[in-house]
C-alpha cells in the first residue's frame, strides 16, 4: 500500500467494528480512523472512539450523544453528528475513502447508498444493501466508480477465488469459466436437532453459536439459516451469479469458507480460521496482503473436513430465501423485513423459534399477492420494507 486510507466504520459498537478496529490498530501505518458510528451502547462506542482517536461519530438522536459524551474520558472529544442523515453524511464525507458497512439490517441501507454515490472503497457486511436494493446499489456503484470488497467471509471467500482478472464486485456478467459458486454453512447449533426438538428453541440457545462470535439477531438468522439464504442472495448480485448456480453447503468445521467450481472441473476453496478478521484484513488492504493477527491453520489438528446437504425440514427458512430470489426483488425485501419483526420478536420471547418460517412464509405469500411495487428508488424501497414489517407484525404471530 502507497499511501494511508482513512476509515469510516459504520456499526462500529458491534463484532465487525471490534474486528476492523483490531486489525487497524495492528497498522497505524497504514490505517488511520476518521468515523465511527454506534446506535445503542455508547459505552462500547465511547470506548472504541477514545482507543482509535476518531475525529467523527455519529449517533442516532440528542439522548445517546448525551450518554456518549457521559462515557466518553479519552481527552478532546470528537464531533458528535447526530440523526439518520448523520449516517449518510459521514459515508459520504470527503475525509475518508474507505467506507466499512457493517449496521445490521435495512437501517444500514441509506448511509451504503451514500457511500456508493461518493465513490467510496466500500468493505461490504451489510446484508440488506444487496438483499433488498440489489440493482439500485450495484448500479450506484458503477456508476460512481465505487469499489465494492465483501468483507462476510463466504462472499470474501468467493472474491479470492475467482480469476484475477475479474476480481471486481462491480462486473455485469458472471466471471469466464465460472460454473458455480458453493457457499458453506457451519449449520449453527440445531444441525443435529429433529424438526420437533426445535418447538422449545430459547434464545440463549440459538444465540450459542458452535464457531463464530457474532451479535444476536445475526446468531439466531446463522441457527435458523437464513443468514446463508441472504447471503445466496448477494452472492446473486455481487457475481452476477443466476440464482440456478448458487448453492450452499452445511460444512460444521467452517473452515472452508466457500468454493467456485470451473468448467473444467477444478473447484478453488478459501480456507482459514472462523475469524473474521481475517476476510477484513484481505478487502483493508487488498490487493496487498497483512498481518490480521489470525493464527495459521492447523489442518492437521482439525484432522476432518465434513459436507452435507441442508435438510429442509430443519431449515425451511433456506428454501424461502431461495423461493425470494427466483421470485425478485419484491419478495427479498418482504423476506428480509418479515426476518428481522420476526427475529426481534422471539428474542423478546414473544414469538416461538419454529414460527420465525411461519411468518416469513406467510409475508412471502402477502407479496406475491400485490399488484407491481414500484422499486425505482431508495425511497421505494425503503416504503415498501416498511409496508411489509407492518403486516409482518400484525400476522397475529409476531
Amino acid at each position: 500500500m502507497s499511501s494511508m486510507r482513512h476509515v469510516t466504520i459504520l456499526g462500529a459498537s458491534g463484532s465487525i467494528g471490534a474486528s476492523t478496529l483490531d486489525v487497524i490498530a495492528r497498522h497505524p501505518d497504514l490505517f488511520r480512523i476518521h468515523a465511527l458510528s454506534g446506535h445503542r451502547r455508547m459505552d462500547i462506542l465511547a470506548q472504541r472512539a477514545a482507543a482509535s482517536r476518531a475525529r467523527v461519530v455519529a449517533v442516532p438522536d440528542e439522548a445517546a450523544a448525551d450518554a456518549f459524551r457521559q462515557f466518553w474520558s479519552g481527552g478532546t472529544l470528537p464531533e458528535i453528528r447526530v440523526g439518520v442523515q448523520a449516517l449518510a453524511d459521514i459515508a459520504a464525507d470527503s475525509a475518508s475513502d474507505t467506507v466499512v458497512a457493517a449496521i445490521v439490517g435495512a437501517a444500514g441501507l441509506p448511509s451504503v447508498m451514500a457511500a456508493a454515490h461518493a465513490g467510496k472503497r466500500i468493505l461490504l457486511a451489510n446484508k440488506e444493501a444487496l438483499v433488498a436494493a440489489g440493482n439500485l446499489f450495484m448500479q450506484a456503484v458503477r456508476e460512481h466508480g465505487a469499489t465494492l470488497l465483501p468483507i462476510d467471509s463466504e462472499h470474501n471467500a468467493i472474491f479470492q477465488c475467482l480469476p484475477a482478472q475479474h476480481a471486481d464486485c462491480s462486473a455485469a456478467v458472471p466471471a469466464p469459466g465460472v460454473k458455480r459458486l458453493v457457499l458453506t454453512a457451519s449449520g449453527g447449533p440445531f444441525r443435529r436437532f429433529w424438526p420437533e426438538q426445535l418447538e422449545g428453541v430459547t434464545p440463549e440457545q440459538a444465540c450459542a453459536h458452535p464457531n463464530w462470535s457474532m451479535g444476536r439477531k445475526i446468531s439466531v438468522d446463522s441457527a435458523t439459516m437464513v443468514n446463508k439464504g441472504l447471503e445466496v442472495i448477494e452472492a446473486h448480485w455481487l457475481f452476477s451469479m443466476p440464482a440456478d448456480r448458487l448453492e450452499v453447503l452445511i460444512h460444521p468445521q467452517s473452515l472452508v469458507h466457500s468454493l467456485v467450481e470451473y468448467d473444467d472441473g477444478s473447484v478453488l476453496a478459501e480456507l482459514g480460521n472462523p475469524d473474521m478478521r481475517t476476510p477484513i484484513a484481505q478487502a483493508l488492504a487488498y490487493p496487498d496482503r497483512i498481518s490480521s493477527g489470525v493464527g495459521l491453520l492447523d489442518l492437521a489438528t482439525a484432522g476432518r473436513l465434513d459436507f452435507e446437504q441442508p435438510d429442509p425440514l430443519r431449515f425451511p427458512c433456506l428454501s424461502l430465501c431461495m423461493q425470494a430470489l427466483r421470485t425478485g426483488q419484491a419478495a427479498c425485501i418482504a423476506l428480509n423485513a418479515a426476518n428481522e419483526v420476526a427475529v426481534e420478536a422471539f428474542l423478546a420471547g414473544n414469538l416461538r423459534y419454529t414460527w420465525i418460517a411461519r411468518v416469513l412464509d406467510a409475508v412471502l405469500e402477502w407479496q406475491a399477492g400485490l399488484p407491481e411495487v414500484r422499486l425505482g428508488s431508495l425511497e421505494d424501497i425503503l416504503e415498501f420494507d416498511q409496508r411489509a414489517r407492518h403486516y409482518a407484525g400484525h400476522l397475529g404471530l409476531a
